[in-house]
């Protein structure tokens, strides 16, 4: 008999044995445990409607995120614990605070996307608890990135959540699911096969490395906001499975040798936070452009390196500051300048049996002036026309080394040799600022689509650089506030 499916849900412990391998989160909610609330909107984590709270133990921590369930795959919630608005009903059965508080300010209309709204409310609201004060309307509008309404106009929803720390408060036994989830925990490689393929749940890299020799063709998830959208949307049998959710060294924050390491495996979300410490006024935008906060919560920096979509949006910053990618499979580990692992569209210098092990991200250094921006339809949650990185290393006003990356001008993240060459030994000034932008003609020829022209695409990222001198120019007064923070620090 194979080793089931183990998550709590419901006030108790489900276990699956039937479920396919590919079965999302959401139909096993809805088609099997008959638990309707949540809904289907658009199938690849667009519109919220699906979201959901999963529960886990990360380094003996208990952690609550937000992510849609329309494209996390079942197995995934193995030894974790998933929250529904069904679970919001309180045991007298009135109302949660979030709940009500939706219906005191007239949030919801025709309904359908509510349930989605009110989870990414309620993990907004346990992150809040113990506090009297409501959340600030840049914590609500983070919250609610992912969520969207055709009906309301937002703003009573937005009144809701801060309606919602008003009224009587309800505490959730943190302790007792802690437990709980411990009694759930594997300490081996879980696997489940079903329908003829299999589901592998490494918990350390030895196991994955073991694994992924023996099994090369098997498809790696991390944070399957990509992969999911191969089965829900292109239908695609992607096979066998790897996850690397439970790999307890892709998990890992560290400094050492002037570069910030990030593990393939943290969260885009805690990924950028980290980032975002070292680099706040440069990445912070960025940080709450990319995407909305389920997928940010869901997706990994490792995963979004290694798809290495051209249009993607960490690869141009990361590039543009000499960012490294470490590989690891049977014969040890590699490390590449990012920029030389992708060798063409969907094509990457990566071995049979290796793995994304690591990013690993320069400190902040005397001198440096970077800035990363993003052009795109909509301000949250869209997809990129052009991503644009610039980071310069200035003495005494004389550019000493410049490096420049887009996404969305080629077919892969690249950088702008000609620009950069244009740069390099001249003054930071308005005429090397032309004779680069002029050198960006050179560099990329980029197409047209659904996003952008090719022509909108190549006088942008001319404007992107513009703005890029404006702001760090000699005599700007943000460069100069910016030097005198780093002098002071």
């Amino acid at each position: 008999m194979p080793d089931p499916i183990r998550f709590y849900y419901r006030g108790e412990i489900q276990e699956v044995e039937r479920a396919a391998t590919m079965q999302t989160v959401l139909r096993h909610v809805r088609d099997d445990l008959h638990c309707s609330g949540t809904k289907e909107g658009c199938a690849e984590g667009d519109c919220g409607a699906c979201t959901v709270v999963v529960a886990e133990l990360q380094d003996a921590r208990l952690t609550f995120k937000t992510v849609n369930s329309c494209i996390q795959l079942l197995p995934t919630l193995d030894g974790k614990a998933l929250f529904t608005v069904e679970d919001l009903k309180q045991a007298d059965g009135s109302l949660h605070p979030v709940q009500q508080a939706m219906v005191e300010c007239h949030g919801s209309q025709c309904g359908f996307c509510t349930p989605g709204f009110v989870m990414s409310l309620w993990a907004l609201y346990l992150e809040q608890e113990g506090s009297a004060c409501a959340p600030q309307r840049r914590q609500i509008d983070n919250a609610l990135s992912g969520n969207l309404c055709r009906c309301t106009g937002y703003r009573p929803i937005i009144d809701a959540a801060q309606r919602m720390v008003e009224l009587p408060q309800v505490s959730f036994d943190r302790n007792g699911l802690a437990t709980l989830l411990r009694g759930l925990e594997r300490k081996d490689v879980f696997t489940y096969t079903s329908h003829g393929r299999s589901f592998y749940t490494p918990r350390s890299m030895a196991q994955l490395l073991a694994l992924r020799a023996a099994q090369p063709e098997a498809c790696l998830l991390a944070g399957s906001t990509d992969v999911g959208l191969w089965v829900t949307k292109q239908l695609r049998d992607i096979g066998d499975v790897i996850y690397l959710g439970k790999v307890a060294e892709l998990k890992t924050v560290s400094e050492r040798d002037g570069m910030l390491e990030i593990g393939a495996g943290v969260s885009l979300n805690d990924a950028y936070a980290a980032a975002c410490r070292r680099y706040p006024d440069e990445l912070t935008d960025m940080w709450q452009r990319f995407a909305s906060m389920p997928i940010r919560n869901a997706g990994t920096l490792g995963g979004n390196v290694a798809n290495g979509s051209p249009i993607g949006d960490s690869m141009p910053w990361l590039i543009a500051l000499g960012s490294e990618i470490v590989l690891q499979g049977g014969k040890g580990k590699r490390i590449l300048p990012l920029e030389d692992f992708y060798l063409g569209y969907q094509k990457k210098d990566l071995l049979p049996d290796e793995v994304v092990a690591s990013v690993r991200i320069p400190l902040p250094r005397a001198g440096l002036r970077w800035r990363t921006y993003k052009l795109a339809k909509r301000y949250d949650q869209d997809i990129s026309a052009v991503c644009a990185a610039f980071a310069l290393t200035l003495d005494n006003g004389v550019i000493e080394s410049a490096r420049i990356a887009f996404g969305g001008m080629a077919a892969t993240p690249q950088r702008a040799a000609g620009a950069e060459a244009a740069m390099r030994g001249r003054p930071w000034n308005e005429a090397t600022l032309n004779a680069a932008s002029a050198m960006l003609a050179q560099d990329y020829a980029p197409l047209s689509d659904m996003r952008a022209s090719g022509a909108y695409r190549q006088k942008t990222a001319q404007n992107l650089l513009r703005r890029f001198w404006l702001e760090t120019r000699p005599d700007a007064p943000l460069a100069a506030a910016a030097v005198n923070v780093f002098a002071s620090a």
